[in-house]
């Protein structure tokens, strides 16, 4: 075993084919545990790649409503613990309530499986605005498409992680992060782009299905746009159309499916 970096691992394997066995080497997607404690209260623990965890952890806290915007977080440490990685956040002083209510509802036993949330009551939380007006073009849809991978280092060395990636009104790819879990790789992206001040111009692309929770960070960081690779759940469906949010899905370089086109963007030919 060999430890390149913090997002990958060498691993000495057996290769076996169906005339033999040979002895290689593998490199393997680091997934670690990362406790998130937020003004001194633990708060949430996550299966993740451990990189990234500044832009990660502002993401994830603006994704669940801690904060309204990343100049919210006035002290932000992450450092590595025998048992694994842990990040402390401080929040402004106008914040610092929202933590206590979210704690106080946690429940470990009747979990929905989202991050904080203690039943299903909780799982349907205001969202801000509406999504913004998307104005991008099937060629730019598949512009996107077709570049992902020149963006995805960690998934072509391991084919174990997703990413997500905000694209421009061309298809451009402006940035791209990665992780184990689709979750928080688009966490990565939110935080990444909300400490840069940067909006999403055009559309996100995630390289993984379109769950309720995917459409919900789409919406929180106004995003005009969401396209999967995979496929979408009814929630998700429902989800993006209640809040004007325009989706795609199953998203190949031959074709996709547009779910919700409240622009009338992508009407089909008569």
């Amino acid at each position: 075993m060999t430890l390149d970096s913090v997002g990958t691992r060498t691993e000495a394997v057996t290769v076996l084919r169906p005339d033999g066995a040979i002895t290689g080497e593998r490199v393997v997607a680091v997934e670690a545990p990362v406790a998130i404690e937020v003004d001194g209260l633990g708060y949430a623990v996550m299966m993740m790649t451990p990189d990234s965890l500044h832009a990660f952890t502002t993401g994830f806290l603006l994704t669940e409503r801690l904060v309204d915007r990343a100049a919210d977080i006035v002290d932000l440490d992450a450092f590595e613990s025998p048992a694994g990685w842990i990040v402390r956040a401080t929040l402004a002083p106008h914040c610092r309530g929202r933590v206590h209510d979210r704690v106080r509802h946690r429940s470990s036993d009747t979990s929905c499986g989202l991050c904080g949330i203690a039943g299903l009551e909780q799982v349907h939380r205001p969202v801000a605005a509406p999504a913004p007006r998307a104005s991008t073009s099937p060629t730019a849809l598949f512009a996107a498409l077709a570049s992902l991978r020149d963006h995805q280092p960690l998934g072509a060395a391991t084919g174990a992680t997703h990413a997500a990636a905000a694209c421009a009104i061309d298809g451009t790819i402006a940035a791209a992060c990665e992780d184990v879990g689709r979750h928080n790789a688009l966490d990565k992206l939110v935080g990444t782009l909300a400490m840069g001040a940067r909006a999403i111009e055009g559309f996100i692309l995630v390289s993984s299905r379109i769950s309720f929770e995917m459409v919900d960070k789409a919406l929180v960081a106004r995003a005009p746009m969401l396209v999967g690779i995979s496929a979408p759940t009814t929630l998700a469906v429902d989800h993006a159309r209640a809040h004007g949010l325009t989706l795609a899905a199953l998203a190949r370089r031959d074709s996709m499916l547009i779910l919700n086109d409240p622009w009338g963007l992508f009407s089909p030919i008569a």
